[in-house]
């Protein structure tokens, strides 16, 4: 179903992504990550429309259907290395940033942090070109966000 897409955004050099598919990449980036734990938790889930519903002015039921369509990209994806730096490539600095936020927020909403996300994470924020200090500052504005304490 993805298979052109994903061959489009594994070339050596992609071309920025158009707005949808860019949804699409960064919200199965996000299952990617919630599913990292092997507990894909129906309160991520909510999370992630949440998130896509906030940030791409959906409705319940079009986030709803952009994070099924991501569950089947993820699901296609290549290996989180290539399929992350990929998006580096394709996707703007400062909304990378925003997706580590957002995925932060993803692994913080069930107020338990498995060392597999952890580490997703981690490899993640490296692999999209976000700095240490920047990805502690997504990891905190994420925790305040939820009420949690970073």
């Amino acid at each position: 179903m993805f298979r052109d897409f994903l061959s489009k955004l594994i070339q050596p050099e992609p071309a920025p992504l158009a707005d949808t598919d860019a949804r699409l990449a960064l919200t199965a980036l996000l299952v990617r990550i919630a599913r990292s734990d092997n507990d894909y938790a129906p309160q991520e889930m909510a999370r992630i429309d949440r998130i896509t519903a906030t940030r791409y002015g959906l409705s319940p039921f079009e986030a709803a259907g952009l994070r099924s369509n991501a569950e089947v990209l993820e699901s296609e994806a290549p290996d989180t290395v290539r399929f992350t730096r990929a998006i580096k490539d394709a996707v703007p600095y400062e909304d990378r940033r925003a997706v580590l936020e957002a995925a932060w927020s993803v692994v913080l909403i069930d107020d338990e942090r498995a060392q597999e996300e952890d580490a997703v994470l981690r490899l993640v924020s490296n692999l999209l070109g976000i700095n240490d200090r920047d990805s502690a500052l997504c990891r905190q504005a994420a925790a305040r966000q939820l009420g949690h304490s970073s």
